[in-house]
């Protein structure tokens, strides 16, 4: 096997991405009719939030702003959970990004270590 070029303790607290619980049939998120580009532009999103640990990303008000990053409030939103078994367990606080500025909507998902795992795509800004 050949050896890993990066420093595997700061690789491992890097974002990384999960689609386990991602949710394609909820009647609000869509995205089967979404071009090409909105998924390139997803791609390249989370390339750069890969780049990023988690700490940083939740507390680098420079990044919250550029990426649209915060937590959700249930309370305040169309929503009242993701709607996951044993939600309440697993997910801590839900969180969410814009894909781009003004377009493309955002991702909403939650984190388990430094894992971010897409629950909902929100193309049309669905949840307020």
């Amino acid at each position: 096997m050949g050896s890993n070029k990066e420093d595997i303790q700061s690789y491992d607290s890097l974002v990384k991405f999960s689609f386990k619980y991602l949710d394609v049939n909820h009647e609000k998120f869509q995205i089967s009719d979404r071009q090409v580009t909105y998924f390139l532009k997803f791609i390249e999103r989370m390339k750069g939030i890969s780049s990023h640990t988690v700490q940083r990303l939740c507390s680098s008000y420079d990044k919250r702003d550029t990426l649209r990053f915060h937590d959700i409030d249930w309370d305040r939103s169309t929503e009242k959970s993701f709607g996951i078994p044993k939600e309440d367990e697993i997910v801590d606080k839900p969180w969410q990004f814009a894909i781009s500025v003004n377009e493309h909507g955002r991702i909403h998902g939650f984190f388990i270590g430094n894992v971010f795992n897409v629950v909902w795509f929100d193309p049309n800004h669905q949840l307020c």
